[in-house]
């Protein structure tokens, strides 16, 4: 009989999750219904909106000499770079008029990605008017 009780006991012993606990689940978290009225907008310091139809000269003096400066065709690539983020700016001739910036790209230093207006602002010190 005791060897029965034993073999019982064991069996059950083998069934248990042998003491995991399981992770704890994450409370309720309630939705604002209402969205808090928005105040002034702030101008960003590096506002990309700002870049976009620059010259090259106008980048130049608000970013300095550019790291890579390079020309294929028509289009020419400016590229500015800091010790937070590197800005790739791409410059194409619209009609008759001088190349202007049509698109930006932004990055770390070590490929990861970052916004641009952030990494415009480093570039330009964290001034509207750059360096």
């Amino acid at each position: 009989m005791k060897r029965l009780i034993l073999i019982g006991m064991l069996a059950l012993g083998a069934c248990s999750e042998g003491g995991v606990i399981p992770p704890p689940r994450a409370g309720y978290v309630p939705v604002p219904s209402a969205r808090p009225a928005p105040g002034p907008a702030a101008p960003l310091p590096g506002n990309i909106g700002a870049l976009r139809g620059a010259t090259a000269p106008g980048l130049i003096a608000r970013f300095g000499k550019p790291q890579l400066d390079m020309s294929e065709g028509t289009a020419r690539k400016l590229q500015f770079a800091g010790p937070i983020c590197v800005l790739d700016t791409y410059l194409y001739p619209q009609k008759r008029g001088e190349p202007v910036v049509t698109h930006i790209d932004a990055r770390q230093r070590d490929g990861r990605p970052i916004d641009e207006a952030s990494c415009v602002a480093a570039l330009s010190g964290g001034r509207p008017g750059g360096r």
